[in-house]
């Protein structure tokens, strides 16, 4: 017994991780207007501050590492390890500072002599605030809405004295052809389900949620009460998941293969959903965890194919 709870404990804290990344690079507005005034992204603490003009950056998110790259390549002097960057040869000639779920190298970030060092809040706070003591100017940034992506880009923008513009109206065109007024609605309620153990939905305070919200989607679980450890998800009980009865599921692929242990549950088939065979799979990238701007377009592009009209 003592084994087993041990492996479901440290399964949990896997998948809590997991979504807690979703905030890497990542407040609250779900507002496709929002590209009319930008505001700073938090920054060293939780207040906003306008950062200092940078020439050398270091990102420690693969998100802020493309956006950097996007705005002023020369001015990105090393990355994060990450999966999305190495698949992109425009990224293979930048060293890394970090591995995986490793803590970032600061010998190694501190001998690249950067005036800028961007990391995610919540995760990369130790490194962080080393840095600020050694008199590195630091931005620790949360990306868990469509505007805080937004007001990070802006922030970067501002910081290496690039034009944000091009790059916001690449968002906007994320958005474009499909219907943003009010009342605008998707075809049918969606649930998303992130895990399964517990099993997760985001609601409107998650970058996936607010993301729906952008797309005139119909949060199941905006509406729905749960109990959850991470902020911005609530966990469901396969009973609350009946009684909603979502007309379209949205499964999350993950490392940890959630997506047929989820099917294989006794609730799965009496969904309306799966007997409309109205389920999709989407990565983890793009829409739990925007990672990139090419997998926020990839999760924008599929959200408005099967589940907007």
């Amino acid at each position: 017994m003592q084994i087993l709870f041990q492996t479901r404990f440290r399964f949990l804290s896997l998948v809590l991780l997991m979504l807690a990344l979703a905030g890497c690079g990542q407040s609250q507005e779900p507002s496709s207007s929002a590209l009319g005034g930008p505001k700073p992204a938090v920054a060293d603490t939780t207040a906003a501050v306008k950062l200092k003009p940078a020439s050398r950056v270091v990102a420690l998110t693969s998100l802020s590492a493309d956006i950097l790259y996007r705005l002023d390549q020369t001015k990105l002097v090393a990355i994060p390890g990450s999966q999305l960057l190495s698949k992109n040869q425009d990224f293979a000639a930048l060293p890394r500072v970090s591995e995986g779920r490793t803590p970032p190298n600061l010998e190694k970030i501190i001998a690249l002599k950067p005036d800028l060092v961007v990391g995610a809040a919540g995760f990369h706070d130790p490194a962080i605030a080393k840095l600020k003591s050694l008199g590195i100017q630091t931005l620790l940034s949360e990306v868990d809405s469509w505007r805080s992506l937004i007001e990070l880009t802006q922030t970067l923008a501002d910081a290496v004295g690039a034009d944000a513009a091009p790059l916001l109206a690449q968002y906007q065109g994320f958005l474009d052809k499909t219907s943003t007024s009010s009342d605008a609605t998707s075809s049918g309620a969606t649930l998303v389900l992130a895990s399964r153990q517990p099993l997760m939905s985001p609601n409107a305070k998650s970058w996936a949620g607010d993301l729906l919200t952008q797309l005139n989607v119909k949060n199941v679980a905006i509406d729905l009460q749960g109990n959850s450890p991470m902020r911005g998800y609530i966990t469901l009980s396969p009973e609350k998941i009946l009684e909603a009865n979502p007309d379209s599921v949205i499964l999350v692929n993950t490392p940890q293969g959630d997506i047929e242990k989820i099917k294989s549950e006794p609730f799965w088939n009496q969904l309306k959903a799966t007997q409309n065979q109205q389920v999709y799979t989407f990565d983890y990238y793009g829409l739990v965890n925007p990672g990139s701007i090419d997998a926020i377009e990839k999760a924008t592009s599929q959200l408005k194919a099967n589940l907007t009209q």
